[in-house]
């Protein structure tokens, strides 16, 4: 703060206070009592610039109460609903608890609900707000809405690299022969196990310290030769032999068994990625490509 102006100190606290402000007004009343107190307190156009920034980075409260709805309960509702609007509340939810949700319901469905979170880009709130009254006479106010902002192809790649494997490969695969752009678009974004091949040498080797080797001779089981050789070649001679030792008399396995310590190694991977530490080809453009 030392090396700071006074002048910036004092804008960045009144832009804090009118942004706090704001949300006070919509908790209390929602966006046009917010849009109303605010143009009395600022001015129309300072009004306007505060909500739109404050309008990109808040889910509305009443979306934000499905986060604590029993997926379970939820599904038994919201199968029965139309598609749209069970692609809404989905685009509005954390991708585990949608992934539970689009898990359980129909396959049709599955693939319905998942198009229209990817191709979709904005709702206005007018929209949201007969969903949100529609919804609000049937489940006692759990639902609310007045988000401008939701779903697109992101949200359901987030989605379904939470859902068990069934489900990932009903909705891609009926996306790729119904929409095989959108269904590639989809598949950038996500990640699996096999995609480990995707990784460098240098990356395989940085992995292999954050992971068990047990867990590592499970997921190799349950992967192709291509890539348990990937990995294999990337340890020392005496840790390789181990491996295939333990795979060769690991007994059969459950898939769901090794489906899960896969996943757990793919979080790794992903959060190695995020902190830079590791480099997956192909993904992010040429900006990524190390030389």
């Amino acid at each position: 703060m030392e090396n700071i102006s006074q002048e910036i100190r004092e804008a960045v606290l009144e832009e804090f206070y009118d942004l706090a402000l704001a949300h006070q007004y919509i908790a209390q009343g929602g966006i046009d009592y917010a849009r109303q107190a605010l143009e009395a307190a600022l001015g129309p156009d300072k009004a306007k610039e505060i909500l739109e920034k404050v309008q990109q980075k808040i889910r509305t409260t009443g979306f934000n109460l499905l986060e604590n709805v029993d997926p379970k309960q939820l599904v038994n509702y919201i199968q029965k609903e139309h598609p749209q609007t069970i692609s809404i509340l989905l685009a509005h939810m954390q991708p585990a608890n949608a992934a539970a949700i689009i898990s359980a319901l129909p396959q049709q469905v599955q693939i319905d609900v998942a198009t229209r979170i990817a191709t979709m880009e904005s709702i206005s709130p007018d929209t949201l707000s007969q969903i949100e009254e529609v919804l609000v006479t049937q489940i006692k106010s759990l639902f609310g809405g007045d988000v401008s902002v939701i779903g697109g192809v992101k949200a359901v790649a987030e989605i379904l690299n939470s859902v068990d494997r069934g489900t990932e490969k009903n909705i891609l695969g009926n996306l790729e022969r119904e929409n095989p752009e959108l269904a590639t678009e989809i598949k950038k974004l996500m990640f699996v196990f096999e995609d480990a091949l995707l990784l460098d040498d240098r990356s395989i080797q940085r992995l292999l310290k954050e992971i068990d080797t047990k867990e590592l001779g499970m997921a190799l089981k349950g992967s192709s030769e291509e890539l348990q050789e990937k990995f294999l070649k990337n340890m020392s001679s005496r840790a390789s032999d181990m491996i295939r030792e333990d795979m060769q008399f690991m007994g059969p396995l459950r898939l769901k068994d090794v489906e899960e310590v896969q996943q757990r190694i793919v979080d790794v991977i992903r959060r190695l990625e995020d902190d830079g530490e590791i480099v997956i080809s192909g993904r992010g453009g040429d900006d990524n490509v190390v030389v």
